[in-house]
C-alpha cells in the first residue's frame, strides 16, 4: 500500500483545497504522474505521484480542505501488474448494472469501491454551491458522467413537466427544502461560496488595514510627452521587439528610478528593524478570473523596456491562463497597479504586505491645464497614487517619491538612463 500524502507547497503555504482529481479509482498510476490539482491561497498546483501503482481508493473529495501530510488518496504497488486487465473490466461494469441502480439514478456511473457518482470538478462544485447532492441527479451523458448541465436540471424547474413520471416524483419535494435555506431575503439571491484565493485576498488586504499605518498621497502626471514618445516609436518598437511598447515600462523604469533615491519605499518591516532592499522586483498587479494577482518583474533594473514590457505580457497571459507559479508571485519589493484600465479615474491602493509601498496608476483623461498666466491647453492627464506605511516612510519622502515619478513621466527621456 502506497499512500499519497500533500507534499509541502511554499514557504508559508500549508495547506490546500481539492480542486479536481485528475485520475479515478482503478486507474493506472506511473511514477511522477499528475493525480490531483490542489487550489492554494496564491496559484493551482498539480501534485505527481512518488510512486506507480493502482489508485484503489480517495480518501478526500473535490472541496475537501488538506493539509501539508495529509493521506488523500492510495496506490496499491502490487495491483500494478494487473491494472491493465482490470481497467476494462471498470469501464464495462456500468453498463450491465446500470438498470440494479436507484430509479433515479439509473445512467450515473460510479467510482468503483467508493460508489461515488463520477462527475465533472466543475459539476461537483456546482453541486456544492447549490446544496444538490449528486446521487439525486440523473446523467444525460452516454457514458454516465454527470455534467454541470445535469446538475441545473436538477435545480432548475424543467424536470416539473416530467411530474406524472413515476420516477420523478419525489424532486418536487426535494427543491423546496433546498430553497428555504436562504430565509434571511425576501426576494431571489445567489449563494456562492468564495474560492480559497478569493477568502485569502480578503483576509489579508483586511490584515494591512490593521497593521499598517496606511496613508495616499496623490499627484498628476501630464502624459502628453509619454504618448507622443509612444506614438513616434511604437511601430519600430514592435518590429525590433515582437513586443508592444506600452505605459507599464515607463512606470516601472520611473519607480525603479524613484525607489533609488528614496530607499525606504523598497523595504519592509520585521519586528524592530526594518530591510531595506538592494534589489528591485516589481510587482504588477493583474487581475485574474479567481481574483486579484501580483506577478513579479525579477530585477527591473537591469531590464530595457523591450524586456519589461515582455515580461508583463507573459505574466499577464500566464495570470489569466491560471498558470503562475508561486515562484513568480513572492519576494516583490514594490507594486504597480493599473485600475485605470477599467475607467477608474482615482483610487487609493491597498498596501500588499509586507511591502510598504504601491502605486496607483489611473484613466488618462484629457482635462484643460494652464500653462501659465495666460494659456490653457487640453492636455491628457492621469492622476497617480501613493499608498505608503507611515511607519517607516514620512510624508516628505512620499510626496518626493511620487514627484519624482511625475518628473520622470514628464520628461520620458531620462528614463532612458535608467537600466
Amino acid at each position: 500500500m502506497i499512500e499519497i500524502k500533500v507534499p509541502e507547497l511554499a514557504e508559508s503555504i500549508t495547506e490546500g483545497t481539492i480542486s479536481s482529481w485528475l485520475i479515478k479509482v482503478g486507474d493506472r498510476v506511473n511514477k511522477g504522474e499528475s493525480v490531483v490539482e490542489l487550489e492554494t491561497d496564491k496559484v493551482n498546483i498539480e501534485v505527481n505521484a512518488d510512486y506507480a501503482g493502482v489508485l484503489t481508493q480517495l480518501l478526500k473529495q473535490p472541496g475537501d480542505i488538506v493539509e501539508v501530510g495529509d493521506v488523500i488518496a492510495i496506490l496499491e504497488e502490487n495491483a500494478a501488474v494487473s491494472a491493465p486487465a482490470a481497467e476494462p473490466a471498470v469501464q464495462q461494469a456500468p453498463a450491465p448494472s446500470a438498470p440494479a441502480a436507484p430509479v433515479n439514478n439509473q445512467a450515473v456511473h460510479r467510482f468503483p469501491g467508493t460508489g461515488q457518482p463520477v462527475a465533472s470538478p466543475a459539476a461537483r462544485k456546482l453541486a456544492r454551491e447549490t446544496g444538490i447532492d449528486l446521487n439525486d441527479v440523473r446523467s444525460a451523458d452516454p457514458l454516465g458522467r454527470i455534467r454541470t448541465s445535469d446538475v441545473k436540471a436538477a435545480i432548475s424547474p424543467a424536470p416539473a413537466a416530467e411530474a406524472p413520471q413515476a420516477p420523478k416524483a419525489e424532486k418536487p419535494a426535494q427543491r423546496p427544502a433546498a430553497a428555504q435555506v436562504e430565509t434571511e431575503f425576501a426576494k431571489p439571491v445567489e449563494r456562492v461560496k468564495m474560492s480559497r484565493r478569493r477568502q485569502t485576498i480578503a483576509k489579508r488586504l483586511v490584515e494591512v488595514q490593521h497593521t499598517a499605518a496606511m496613508l495616499t498621497t496623490f499627484n498628476e502626471v501630464d502624459m502628453s510627452a509619454v504618448m507622443k514618445l509612444r506614438a513616434k516609436r511604437k511601430d519600430a518598437f514592435f518590429e525590433k521587439h515582437g513586443v508592444r511598447l506600452g505605459f507599464m515600462s515607463f512606470f516601472t523604469k520611473a519607480v525603479v528610478a524613484a525607489l533609488k533615491k528614496y530607499p525606504l519605499l523598497n523595504a519592509e518591516i520585521q519586528a524592530d528593524e526594518i530591510i531595506v532592499k538592494k534589489f528591485y522586483d516589481i510587482g504588477i498587479a493583474v487581475a485574474a478570473p479567481e481574483g486579484l494577482v501580483v506577478p513579479v518583474v525579477r530585477d527591473a533594473n537591469q531590464k530595457n523596456f523591450a524586456e519589461i514590457e515582455g515580461e508583463i505580457s507573459q505574466l499577464g497571459k500566464k495570470a489569466r491562463d491560471n498558470a503562475l507559479t508561486l515562484k513568480e508571485l513572492q519576494g516583490g519589493t514594490f507594486t504597480i497597479t493599473n485600475g485605470g484600465v477599467f475607467g477608474s479615474l482615482m483610487s487609493t491602493p491597498i498596501l500588499n504586505s509586507p511591502q510598504v509601498g504601491i502605486l496607483g496608476m489611473h484613466k488618462i483623461q484629457t482635462r484643460p491645464i494652464a500653462i501659465d498666466e495666460e494659456r490653457i491647453e487640453n492636455r491628457p492627464m492621469m492622476y497617480i497614487a501613493l499608498s505608503y506605511d507611515h511607519r517607516i516612510v514620512d510624508g516628505k519622502e512620499a510626496v518626493s517619491f511620487l514627484a519624482t515619478v511625475k518628473e520622470l513621466l514628464e520628461n520620458p527621456e531620462s528614463l532612458l538612463l535608467e537600466g
